[in-house]
């Protein structure tokens, strides 16, 4: 690959902060209270889920503009999971990536719309047989 853009960004854990190289994010990370935490700061699961449902939101405008698709009243919400991970006794990820459609996009063209956006997206790319990632139309 030949990089275009690096993001650089530089945590200490979940209980610490994260911080940006350019400063546009320093937050504070927080344990979520159903993983025993306080919940006073944020996750790496909602950082996930933040830049996941950006980036496949762009991905899925970059498609509809050569398809033609009008997107503008969609928008993308990713759930992020954590859990345990069976397999090796540790923790894994799983992932609900809902779009909510308007009326012309429900069915078959919603359908095909989002398995393309979901082949094109580079978040989805890096997950691809990493992560379970369901697909759901709204």
């Amino acid at each position: 690959m030949n990089a275009i853009y690096t993001a650089v960004a530089t945590a200490n854990g979940r209980e610490g902060r994260a911080v940006s190289s350019d400063g546009h994010i320093d937050l504070p990370l927080a344990h979520p209270q159903a993983l025993g935490g306080n919940g006073q700061g944020t996750n790496p699961e909602q950082l996930f889920a933040a830049g996941y449902a950006a980036c496949f939101a762009s991905a899925m405008g970059v498609i509809a503009r050569q398809e033609k698709i009008d997107v503008k009243d969609v928008s993308v919400t990713a759930e992020v999971s954590i859990g345990k991970d069976e397999a090796d006794s540790g923790f894994g990820l799983a992932v609900v990536m809902r779009a909510e459609f308007p009326d012309h996009l429900q069915g078959e063209p919603g359908r095909a719309l989002l398995e393309k956006t979901h082949a094109f997206c580079p978040y989805s790319k890096a997950t691809r047989g990493n992560i379970q990632v369901e697909l759901v139309i709204e």
